[in-house]
Parts: structure tokens; C-alpha cells; sequence
């Protein structure tokens, strides 16, 4: 074979590799933009369900739509969202997340505006099947127990598991996992406390009776 022979065939590979991969390329993103609206339209679902399971009741707003941008447990960025009645907020809603045996436990919990838990519920983790995915509500009772739990039932120094002198209970064989998730939520409480006037629009509220004539 010659040398101008084998550069039109190097040279025809080149191009067909290049064009199929602009056709693959432009393939991929039509199915994205196809399908870009209904993973965003099943994604606000999940985070509908999440919410009104943390956060039973009727409340006069769309969570979805009242939020608050800003550092949460850990400095990191979070959404709240936030439940009013009569133009108040009556609770709030965010997520919290701890490090348990195999990896991160997200979690969302809510808190009415006088500190006390609602609802904690465990979004994503990769715990041990049969040990640490207890904490979740279909395998067992124990998340519901931070169900009217505050930063004073139980005492700050028993808000942890028995085996570390606290009041919630441990799984046998995975301590680690209930550890993360009374620290997450633990963490949560001590974040309202701290925010509280921010979270309950209690800063806007004063402003405005300031400004009232």
C-alpha cells in the first residue's frame, strides 16, 4: 500500500469517528432537552412527598414557593421552606445530613416555630441492609421517636444515643448509624435556635411594625 492511499484512509477514519460523534453528540442532547422537564416535574414531586411527610397538616402557601436561601448545619448553602398560617410562619422545613458507617445520611426535618421536631425523615444513605437502614420508616418505628422532641426534652447533653449517655435508642450492631442521625438532628435544633429570628421571618415582621404609622 502507498503512502497517499493509506493517508485517504487515515484521513477518511478521521472523518467518520468525527461524525459520529457529532451525531451522538447532538442525539444525547436532544433526549436531555426532551426529557429535561419531566425529571425536573418528578424531582419536585419526590420533594413534594418529602415535605408533606415531614410536615403533615394544611398550611396556606406552597412550600415550594416560600423558601430562604443560607448557611445551614455546617456552613453549607441549604433551601428552607418554610409553612405559614395566617401570613405566619408556623413551621419550617430543611435538611441535615450526618456521616454514618458506609457513607453520608441526608436527611430533611421540620420544627414548628417554638423549636419543637415534627417530622425527621432520611432521604438517601447507603447503609447496611438488615442493621442500619433501620432508620428508615418502613423498616421500623425508630425515626419517628424525634417526633416532639426539643432542645430541652431531651437536656442538650442527652440528646444521643444510650450507648453514649443519651435517651434514643441504639440498633444492635450498628450503633454508628443512629449516632449520625441523632448528631444531624441534634445539629438541625441547635441550627433553629440559632436562626430562629431569620427562619421565622421575625426580623422582617419588626421592621414592618417599626414602619406602620
Amino acid at each position: 500500500m502507498d503512502l497517499d492511499s493509506l493517508r485517504g484512509k487515515l484521513s477518511y477514519q478521521g472523518l467518520l469517528l468525527g461524525g459520529t460523534a457529532l451525531l451522538t453528540s447532538a442525539a444525547l442532547a436532544l433526549a436531555s432537552r426532551a426529557t429535561g422537564p419531566d425529571i425536573e416535574k418528578a424531582a419536585a414531586e419526590d420533594l413534594k412527598q418529602s415535605l408533606t411527610q415531614v410536615l403533615p397538616g394544611h398550611y396556606e402557601n406552597n412550600l415550594l414557593e416560600d423558601t430562604l436561601e443560607m448557611p445551614g448545619p455546617g456552613g453549607k448553602p441549604i433551601t428552607i421552606y418554610r409553612a405559614r398560617r395566617a401570613g405566619q410562619v408556623a413551621a419550617v422545613v430543611f435538611p441535615v445530613s450526618g456521616r454514618g458507617y458506609a457513607g453520608a445520611i441526608d436527611c430533611i426535618m421540620s420544627v414548628d416555630r417554638e423549636g419543637r421536631i415534627i417530622g425527621v425523615r432520611v432521604l438517601k444513605h447507603t447503609e447496611t441492609p438488615g442493621l442500619g437502614d433501620k432508620i428508615e420508616p418502613a423498616k421500623g418505628d425508630w425515626i419517628h421517636s424525634f417526633e416532639g422532641k426539643y432542645l430541652g426534652d431531651p437536656t442538650p447533653d442527652k440528646f444521643a444515643v444510650k450507648k453514649d449517655g443519651g435517651v434514643f435508642d441504639q440498633f444492635a450492631g450498628a450503633t454508628i448509624t443512629p449516632r449520625a442521625v441523632v448528631k444531624a438532628v441534634k445539629g438541625g435544633l441547635d441550627f433553629f435556635q440559632q436562626e430562629q429570628a431569620v427562619l421565622l421571618d421575625a426580623q422582617t415582621q419588626a421592621v414592618a411594625r417599626k414602619e406602620t404609622p
